[in-house]
């Protein structure tokens, strides 16, 4: 069964939810459910599995949160919530801690990086809800240290992140370990085949909520293309950050960039941190923190932080390196433009990137426009495929002539007849 919604202005008070969770919103100032919410709560109240489409920054957070505390207010069991990232893992918790004290529910995170022993102290007080990362949770159940046979409610947030990350193992064992008679909600801004597969082999029935297509980018957020040599990308980038006196989130494909470009703004005079899996769980706090305190302007990160930072108010997020999977763009870009404001994306592409912009155009569908700052001249794609692959740029056809030459060349000198 499927749902299409569109945007809505009802209040919380028609989607079945508790009174006393209604004045928790109240006092919050949520007033009116995002699309997400307004289809996924009132399904998640009545026990039913769901599958959740959204993009990044529509509130998917509450969506499962406001179900789950109303189940267990309400009886016995415990809710399990496993995200892919240790980032995300923290910020599920502190939603959830904004209403379970006034019900005297308690949590606990369980992510890698964190100290065992605290964990261990944490679970030992029986809390009703654990929040997740797979490896570390696969680590405690090992060692026995966790039980979950009384799990009556599963919640898997960015599935298809978990999959991509190579979590389908460690997601199988801890299915194996908790009850089958569950309710199990499923959370993501793509859904490809792999999670499919999950939702077929471990959900009932479940009703399937798309709020916006597989791929959409959010709305309200303007995007920008600049192409440009490799070389030029540093200065490019201080000149657009003299454009921005908010909150700049840039993203990098490796760890080692992330590092360089992070040095390199520090050295310019910018407050900048960065975040990736080199750095250590207190490391990775402290630069969260002190990017949503305003202590530094500029975060710096991987693809790791893609779908992990919950920060509202960043005025513009950098592609400085084009993501490696495309479907990463939509989440880079989501992490601006969030609970109704606006946004920009301003993505960085050398001339031989031409095949990556047509995959992310082609996912968002929509082209990019290009846009040029006087002081460098607009550059452009070497070569650029269509949607018909034997159809290629002059400049691509006029290389393989030369090779094929130059193939031909070499074959002449070595079997030249002898006069």
């Amino acid at each position: 069964m499927k749902q299409q919604v569109t945007q809505s202005n009802i209040s919380f008070d028609g989607l079945g939810i508790a009174p006393r969770i209604v004045e928790i919103l109240d006092r919050m100032q949520f007033t009116h459910p995002t699309p997400i919410q307004h289809k996924a709560i009132p399904i998640g109240i009545e026990g039913k599995d769901v599958i959740g489409i959204a993009q990044t920054g529509t509130g998917k957070t509450l969506a499962f949160a406001i179900p789950i505390i109303q189940h267990l207010s309400q009886g016995k069991g415990r809710a399990l919530i496993i995200a892919p990232t240790r980032e995300l893992a923290i910020q599920i918790n502190e939603t959830f801690l904004k209403i379970t004290p006034s019900f005297g529910i308690r949590t606990a995170v369980v992510i890698g990086g964190a100290s065992m022993n605290m964990q261990l102290s944490a679970l030992r007080k029986h809390p009703r809800v654990i929040i997740a990362t797979p490896g570390r949770l696969v680590d405690h159940i090992e060692r026995r240290t966790v039980l979950l046979a009384d799990i009556s409610v599963l919640v898997l947030d960015e599935a298809d992140r978990m999959l991509d990350m190579g979590f389908m193992p460690q997601i199988e064992r801890i299915l194996r370990v908790i009850p089958k008679n569950r309710q199990t909600m499923l959370f993501s801004a793509t859904i490809p085949g792999e999670v499919i597969k999950i939702a077929t082999a471990h959900m009932k029935l479940p009703v399937h909520i798309e709020v916006a297509p597989s791929g959409t980018a959010a709305k309200g957020i303007i995007q920008e293309l600049f192409i440009v040599k490799k070389k030029s990308k540093r200065e490019l980038l201080l000149k657009l950050l003299e454009r921005y006196r908010g909150a700049v989130l840039i993203f990098s494909r490796t760890k080692i960039g992330a590092r360089k470009i992070s040095w390199f703004l520090r050295s310019a005079g910018h407050a900048a941190a960065e975040i990736h899996s080199n750095r250590s769980l207190s490391q990775r706090k402290e630069a969260l923190e002190g990017f949503k305190t305003g202590r530094y302007k500029i975060l710096v990160a991987t693809d790791i932080a893609a779908r992990g930072i919950d920060v509202v108010g960043i005025e513009v997020v950098f592609n400085y390196d084009i993501p490696e999977d495309t479907e990463n763009y939509v989440h880079r870009i989501g992490r601006t433009g969030r609970a109704g404001h606006e946004g920009r994306a301003i993505s960085f592409a050398t001339p031989e990137q031409g095949g990556d912009i047509r995959a992310i155009e082609k996912l968002i569908k929509t082209a990019l426009p290009i846009v040029e700052h006087p002081g460098f001249p607009r550059e452009k794609f070497t070569y650029y495929y269509s949607d018909r692959p034997q159809r290629v740029h002059f400049y691509a056809r006029k290389r393989r002539k030369r090779k094929n030459r130059s193939r031909e060349n070499r074959l002449g000198r070595v079997f030249r007849p002898q006069t």
